[in-house]
């Protein structure tokens, strides 16, 4: 239905204008064409008239007209000699208004009717001399008559063809339009990977398609992150959940009840890991959130024992549940793999704060380096909450971490360091 509306609203458009300009083209050309008859029927007149005076001369004191034998010429033309008629027949018709333009005494012009009437004034010595000729305006009122029907036909058949192209225009475009947005709805559903790829864009589809192309490596990413965000959460949780249920099990079998102390420890890992993994996924860097960086890192080690070196306060552009939640897995990673010593350090690099968490264990393999942060990928006996919850807190709250294999347990977290206020 929208489709039709916009395909609807698209030919009325160009309906309008073309009808516009059709409507200004017909008015200017027949406001030309009337100019165009009106001078050629003066021009005519006059030269009707030059041709009677050439025929006006005076002789014994008489003004005398050389006949020239045409009979056709006395129903158009009359001359006139001190107030009487010389020469020509004037219909009855027009009596009135000739001879009103005969004792006038100037040359000047005149409509009555169908009929353009010139009056000319002869110079005849002693004498008051005026030639009257008559022009029929009829031939040219049907030809500008004629042309104005023939502009409005043209004019008609004009805009039915815009309409009729536009439509059809309008109509294979939205039809490629259709067909591309069909594509790619059946890909997202099908085959999320496949892509129109057309190249550098040449035109509007191209620009479509590339688009397209855009949304749906956005939707292929965000299905993606969904699932790995499963992954996370089915790893994160299955590590205490296997603990209690292997607690409960060799009670079960000792026939002795459950330590308070191990129920305890693996519930707080999971409200732990639950409350981690909504941080993450609520993580926001708000413009003015900031919090002191020291006192964050000494909620996060929480009586670990984490070596802290001396670093002033320093304040940072993030929430301080999110620097808690970034630190708290990287320290317990740490000390999962350090043989005696973890240590955290702190140090300026421009408009950014870098905190180096460090361990005395095996450190990371350089080859994977880039891959200690996805799911399943860092091995052992379980990290807690995990790498790869710490990797998304820091996509979520804009901030860098990274591994390095320097020899060392060595993972580097680069924080906004908070603006001055001023």
């Amino acid at each position: 239905m929208a489709v039709t509306g916009f395909r609807k609203r698209v030919v009325a458009l160009t309906v309008l204008i073309a009808t516009a300009v059709v409507a200004i083209l017909v008015v200017v050309s027949h406001v030309l064409l009337s100019r165009v008859t009106d001078a050629d029927a003066h021009d005519l007149a006059h030269a009707r008239a030059e041709a009677v005076a050439a025929n006006v001369t005076a002789k014994s004191g008489r003004v005398v007209l050389m006949e020239n034998g045409s009979e056709a010429q006395d129903e158009v033309a009359w001359v006139y000699a001190d107030g009487r008629l010389l020469d020509g027949n004037v219909p009855p018709s027009l009596v009135d208004r000739v001879e009103e333009l005969a004792a006038s005494g100037r040359s000047q012009t005149a409509s009555v009717g169908d009929y353009l009437l010139y009056a000319r004034e002869v110079p005849v010595d002693g004498h008051h001399v005026v030639v009257i000729v008559r022009v029929d305006l009829t031939p040219y009122e049907t030809s500008e008559q004629r042309s104005l029907t023939l502009s409005l036909i043209l004019g008609g058949l004009t805009i039915l063809l815009a309409g009729g192209v536009a439509h059809l225009v309008v109509h294979r475009a939205l039809r490629v339009v259709h067909e591309m947005a069909a594509l790619a709805d059946d890909w997202g559903h099908h085959e999320p990977g496949r892509r129109f790829n057309l190249g550098v864009p040449r035109d509007e589809f191209g620009e479509l398609g590339q688009t397209l192309d855009r949304l749906l490596e956005r939707v292929d990413n965000a299905l993606a992150d969904e699932r790995r965000l499963t992954d996370e959460i089915a790893h994160e949780l299955r590590t205490p959940l296997t603990v209690l249920r292997g607690e409960a099990q060799l009670a079960q079998l000792a026939g002795e009840p459950v330590a308070p102390e191990a129920v305890l420890s693996e519930v707080e890992r999971l409200d732990t890991a639950i409350t981690t993994l909504l941080r993450a996924a609520r993580a926001r860097t708000d413009e003015g959130t900031r919090c002191d960086l020291r006192s964050a890192a000494r909620q996060a080690i929480a009586g670990r024992a984490v070596e802290v070196a001396y670093f002033s306060k320093i304040e940072v552009a993030v929430a301080p549940d999110v620097a808690v939640s970034l630190l708290s897995p990287l320290l317990e990673n740490g000390l999962r793999h350090a043989r005696s010593r973890v240590w955290i350090t702190a140090r300026n690099q421009g408009e950014a704060i870098v905190v180096d968490v460090l361990d005395d264990g095996p450190g990371f393999d350089p080859a994977d380096v880039d891959r200690v942060f996805e799911a399943g990928v860092t091995g052992g006996d379980g990290y807690g909450l995990g790498l790869p919850v710490v990797r998304r807190i820091a996509a979520s709250a804009g901030v860098e971490v990274r591994a390095i294999a320097d020899g060392l347990g060595h993972v580097e977290v680069t924080l906004p360091a908070a603006r001055a206020v001023t």
